[in-house]
């Protein structure tokens, strides 16, 4: 096993706090990262998972007070980074826009729709970088969750699906719910990109595990359920699923050896992405940005 393997968990709506607590970490030191971005989310949880080292972090911060359009995913990504991590497995609450995908289920995502504006999508402002995106979730990291998955009893997980990822924070009107529908789209939500598009990058493996809580508005609702027992409906899905997601989480943990075995093809993402002439490219520039990209220049 490779011991320079390293997994950052970035936990999501309803999962951010039960990660910490649920994942029986040791060694655990909580850390405050600066970055060129800013703060991240949050405070950082680093520690000891049986033989893994792991870095959990809140997407949405203690407490979940920061919206989505003002997560900072550069900062979360380059922290991460900064921490020597070299996969990053994610998780996040979405709504099914499938019949078959049932609140509560589990879905490992392999396709994303990217619908966000005005985020800030690459670290690399003072060069041209082009990472390839058409695979935006890692193959390994996907096979090595779906191995633990069908160890789970009581829990449908899905193998693939596509992720719209909208701006919000209001949700979707019908007519959108149903145009992602005519898509061929499995889930939508708020928060995939441009965190898997950064992580990228960054060159870190990333895998996504989507906790659908509902049916988005495309699915009429009971006549007869009022608004507050349908948000106690959701919640209830959210728990189910959160449950769910650290079991699956759990059981993937146990077992790295694909992981420390198989390199990502996300691990040499930026091999062949600069296209800048690397000597007009500042020092400074370089320095900056040198957890991401500092193994590239000479």
């Amino acid at each position: 096993m490779s011991t320079s393997l390293t997994i950052g968990l970035i936990g999501g709506s309803g999962l951010g706090d039960a990660l910490i607590e649920g994942m029986a970490a040791t060694d655990v030191r909580e850390q405050t990262i600066s970055t060129p971005f800013g703060e991240p989310s949050g405070p950082i949880t680093t520690g000891r998972i049986g033989d893994i080292t792991v870095a959990m972090l809140q997407r949405h911060g203690p407490g979940h007070v920061l919206r989505p359009s003002a997560v900072p995913f550069r900062a979360n990504i380059f922290a991460l980074k900064s921490l020597g991590c070299t996969h990053v497995l994610a998780s996040g609450a979405t709504g099914s826009l499938q019949e078959n995908i049932h609140p509560g289920d589990l879905l490992i995502c392999d396709q994303v729709i990217d619908r966000t504006e005005g985020r800030e999508r690459t670290f690399y402002e003072h060069a041209a970088v082009h990472v390839e995106l058409a695979e935006p979730f890692c193959p390994v990291m996907r096979e090595w969750l779906l191995a633990a998955a069908r160890g789970l009893e009581g829990t449908t997980v899905h193998e693939r699906g596509t992720y719209v990822c909208m701006e919000g924070p209001a949700f979707s009107t019908r007519a959108e719910s149903e145009l992602h529908r005519a898509w061929g789209a499995h889930l939508i939500g708020m928060t995939v990109m441009p965190e898997a598009r950064l992580a990228r990058e960054a060159e870190l493996a990333y895998a996504m595990v989507s906790l659908p809580t509902d049916y988005d508005c495309w699915r009429p609702h009971d006549p007869a359920t009022d608004a507050k027992s349908l948000l106690q409906e959701i919640i209830g899905n959210l728990q189910t699923a959160t449950a769910a997601s650290i079991a699956l989480i759990k059981a993937a943990l146990a077992d790295v050896s694909l992981l420390a075995a198989t390199p990502s093809p996300a691990h040499d993402a930026l091999a062949l992405a600069i296209w800048s002439d690397k000597a007009q490219i500042s020092p400074e520039a370089v320095e900056r940005l040198r957890p991401l990209w500092g193994r590239h220049f000479a």
